[in-house]
């Protein structure tokens, strides 16, 4: 070993600082090199000082561990990405406010029309609509029973569910129930929605696995209200609605109106809710709270990549259709719609529009331009951000010309997931200090309570957006 040549003093410098990074801890992210031997001498400035010197002196010690551990730092810097916290919280956030308006206002508008497109007056009946079921298999607890009184109990339920899941209220059992009310009357009336119908149902069950209550949430409020007492000790009330719904999920599977598909599914989140309340009491700072966490933050960023993706492939599979028609081809596709009269609520403003073959021109060419381009903008921020704001003026404009409200926030909904970070945090902002200013106007005197600290601004208890997720956060 003494007769190869030794590498300059900054070369083994930096091959001891590649060593010491590549030794980072995954998940606490301290490095290795701050205890032991390997930390006296990585801080040292000095080689051939200390045992990791005597090793960093000889190269065939010091090249094979150098690249050997490239590969293994790199997967480990990738899983503790993927599993070291949850991505885009805020955007979360906003798409899980979303959804629930949505479907809120869209059960309230419906409340005198409820029994036409769901219930026992439609033209789908119960019997079709059970037909339907043993042959595909789909998820509705309306069929369960074709009583009058069970279908009020289930809408209702699906409006409560909602306005829980707007408010950030137990967002975890929340947004089950949001699911079970979505699934439950879109399957019982197959032909009664449309394409922003087709959005809620596929949303409603992502995020199912979603931290969605991280910010802008009671939940969120009432952790930062609680401090060091840890939630499962006053929890009282998630314990009785956990027990209900095993109740509920008991008859259910015994009444047979569980597939085993949808069983095994429900009683699994049963039972991962029981064990991470279980954690939280018995061994909240433990290892085992830690994997739990980690397996948690996989579910949410692998929910979150599947709902990019969907929205992704929803305006590319659009655009290239459009493409291949003949009347977006010519430029002359949205006089048509414009000129009807279900789909038009402003018949004026419509035929200022389609009066004018440049505007339809434009707004035909632009739509389908849109729509192909937005997937490949994803890998630029600004050009991410344009069409962006592109596609919200095209669906606003879809909600005013046509009279389609409900399809237009669905799908403002989705595009949320794309929304720039710093926005949301500034909207946070202002919108907690319009707030305060309000509460300070309606009750002069007393001071800002200590659990409603903005979320935008620099809340310690709030989860800090990571500054690599690029591609749906920036």
């Amino acid at each position: 070993m003494s007769g190869q040549q030794q590498p300059p003093q900054g070369e083994w410098d930096a091959r001891r600082a590649g060593t010491t990074e590549s030794d980072e801890h995954p998940i606490s992210g301290e490095s290795a090199g701050t205890t032991g031997t390997t930390g006296t001498a990585g801080h040292s400035g000095h080689s051939g000082h200390g045992e990791y010197g005597e090793h960093a002196a000889c190269s065939e010690y010091a090249e094979p561990t150098h690249v050997a551990s490239q590969p293994e730092s790199s997967l480990a810097r990738g899983i503790a990405r993927v599993t070291g916290g949850a991505i885009a919280p805020y955007q979360t956030a906003v798409v899980r406010i979303g959804f629930a308006a949505t479907w809120l206002f869209f059960l309230l508008r419906e409340w005198p029309h409820r029994h036409e497109l769901y219930g026992p007056d439609g033209p789908w009946s119960w019997e079709l609509a059970d037909k339907l079921i043993e042959s595909n298999h789909a998820f509705t607890t309306l069929l369960w029973t074709d009583s009058a009184v069970w279908f009020e109990f289930v809408y209702v339920i699906a409006v409560l569910s909602s306005v829980a899941l707007l408010t950030g209220w137990r967002t975890r059992t929340a947004s089950v129930v949001f699911m079970i009310g979505v699934l439950s009357l879109q399957n019982r009336s197959v032909f009664m929605g449309d394409g922003g119908d087709n959005v809620i149902h596929l949303m409603a069950m992502y995020l199912v696995l979603t931290r969605c209550g991280q910010v802008w949430s009671l939940d969120a409020r009432r952790l930062r209200r609680r401090g060091d007492v840890p939630a499962a000790e006053r929890d009282a009330l998630g314990v009785v609605m956990w027990a209900v719904f095993g109740a509920v999920m008991v008859g259910a599977t015994v009444l047979g109106g569980l597939s085993l598909g949808w069983g095994l599914f429900f009683w699994a989140l049963w039972a991962a809710q029981a064990v991470w309340r279980m954690v939280n009491r018995y061994v909240p700072g433990s290892e085992t709270r830690r994997v739990c966490d980690m397996l948690a933050n996989l579910a949410h960023n692998g929910a979150m990549l599947v709902i990019v993706v969907e929205v992704c492939l929803i305006y590319s599979t659009a655009g290239w259709y459009k493409i291949q028609g003949s009347r977006w081809q010519d430029g002359t596709a949205v006089y048509y719609p414009m000129n009807l009269d279900y789909f038009s609520p402003w018949p004026e403003l419509n035929t200022v529009l389609a009066g004018s073959g440049l505007i339809t021109l434009l707004i035909t060419y632009g739509t389908v331009a849109v729509q192909v381009a937005f997937p490949f903008a994803l890998f630029n921020r600004r050009a991410k951000n344009v069409l962006l704001a592109a596609m919200i003026t095209e669906h606003l404009s879809i909600a005013v010309l046509l009279g389609l409200p409900f399809f237009s926030m669905a799908m403002v909904a989705a595009d949320a997931v794309f929304l720039p970070t710093v926005a949301l945090m500034w909207l946070g902002a202002r919108s907690a200090g319009g707030w305060e200013r309000l509460r300070a106007r309606l009750r002069p005197g007393r001071g800002p309570d200590p659990g409603d600290s903005t979320d935008g601004g620099g809340a310690s208890a709030l989860p800090r957006q990571r500054s690599g997720d690029n591609v749906s956060v920036r």
